[in-house]
């Protein structure tokens, strides 16, 4: 049985998964990033007929979460209807690590299966403000 902190993620995951604007892929998403002291913010993705507009539900969890002044987090729950499981893209990825570096990554799917990834795994040498001419120090840096 799963851990019940990981299951109530997946859940939350799973019902914003329900709110997907996904009228041009059908690919649903749903996420949920669990912050330090136990939030829970979700998200879902939105497609836009210009494309390139379109945002992934990994983002949009984060974003809301940033946005109300959440820093540290501890793990991301992504729900899809997929067999295998579904990581998030590459631009998700790079979002995930410079937001919620040390999180625990949950994959899940309708049908109960689960994967516990860490980001380092998911995005190894990865890039950030370190490589950067004027970067400020990694304690100003938001986690």
């Amino acid at each position: 049985m799963k851990d019940q902190e990981i299951q109530r993620l997946i859940d939350a995951a799973r019902a914003a998964r329900d709110c997907s604007l996904s009228p041009f892929s059908n690919f649903c998403v749903g996420a949920a990033v669990e912050t330090e002291d136990g939030k829970i913010y979700t998200g879902c993705n939105i497609e836009s007929a210009s494309y390139g507009l379109t945002v992934c539900a990994e983002r949009v969890a984060i974003w809301k979460a940033l946005s109300e002044g959440e820093r540290n987090f501890k793990r991301l729950a992504v729900v899809v209807d997929t067999d295998p499981l579904t990581p998030p893209c590459g631009t998700c990825r790079q979002i995930i690590w410079e937001f919620c570096r040390n999180a625990t990554i949950i994959l899940a799917n309708l049908e109960d299966k689960t994967e516990i990834v860490e980001m380092r795994e998911l995005l190894p040498r990865a890039f950030d403000a370190r490589f950067l001419k004027d970067k400020k120090s990694d304690e100003e840096m938001p986690r």
